[in-house]
């Protein structure tokens, strides 16, 4: 069975075609239970997510501040495991038919096998894979089996990333690229930054993928300022504080779905 990168391509092409930036949300597999991320995958897309982004947990997330930490954290003593992680792309997938991706570090995926890992995310109906710490000169193993599969390969690119790196990444990359907006860990925070901005011109210049930034957008305002320069605007740490702040599930369901109904709107306030 082939993955759903062209299901991702389409829908990224039909919000430009909106002249409106895609909202991408971001929230970990298994947390604050494999059903309930489940649920809460929904919800968001409920709420007008266009693309999800289900993280696979791990025990060292360089890239994750601590709000991510904590869910993480959370999901890892539940005993997640990379099948629930496929369950919930499969299970949200079938349900909604929007474009899941899979946000992983690269050493469980080292560790589960290349080959058995894209088989049966393109089994489960998944759009693809961003890779925070896959250098791209040691990515050709990952790229074959993506390409094979019918996968995105999404690379992160960041202020501190000269042009010709940014030409290199973006020549690897499929999907979209990952603008991280500024230096640092995921997490909200109170302006996202001209860094960003910045980086998304300089990346564009190198490729016609389209440039999401992700990083610090946390409100519809944030979102706004961000879709009026980006081709997408990722939020997660946002949604998880959301559901970690509830006090019950049902009530972090309706959290989550507020808040990307929010959000929603301030990608289209560009």
């Amino acid at each position: 069975m082939s993955g759903n990168i062209e299901l991702l391509n389409t829908t990224l092409a039909a919000a430009k075609a909106e002249d409106r930036a895609a909202l991408i949300a971001y929230l970990p597999a298994g947390f604050p239970t494999v059903d309930g991320g489940i649920e809460a995958v929904k919800a968001v897309i409920a709420g007008g997510a266009d693309v999800v982004e289900v993280g696979l947990p791990h025990s060292d997330p360089v890239l994750d501040g601590p709000v991510i930490q904590t869910a993480d954290d959370i999901a890892l003593r539940g005993g997640v495991r990379i099948a629930d992680v496929m369950r919930t792309v499969r299970e949200a997938y079938e349900a909604t038919g929007v474009p899941i991706l899979v946000m992983t570090y690269w050493n469980p995926i080292d560790r589960y096998g290349v080959e058995r890992f894209t088989a049966e995310l393109a089994e489960a109906g998944g759009a693809g894979c961003i890779l925070p710490d896959l250098p791209v000169q040691e990515s050709a193993l990952w790229r074959e089996q993506a390409d094979k599969h019918g996968l995105a390969t999404v690379f992160v690119v960041a202020p501190s990333s000269q042009d010709a790196r940014l030409a290199t990444i973006t020549a690897a990359g499929s999907g979209f690229v990952y603008a991280a907006s500024l230096m640092g860990v995921t997490g909200t925070r109170a302006s996202v930054g001209a860094q960003a901005q910045e980086l998304v011109g300089r990346t564009r210049a190198t490729t016609d993928l389209p440039v999401c930034v992700g990083l610090g957008v946390s409100n519809a305002g944030q979102a706004a300022e961000v879709a009026g320069f980006a081709d997408g605007v990722i939020v997660g740490s946002a949604f998880v504080k959301a559901m970690l702040d509830a006090p019950d599930e049902a009530a972090g369901l309706d959290a989550v779905r507020s808040l990307a109904g929010e959000l929603a709107q301030g990608v289209r306030k560009r």
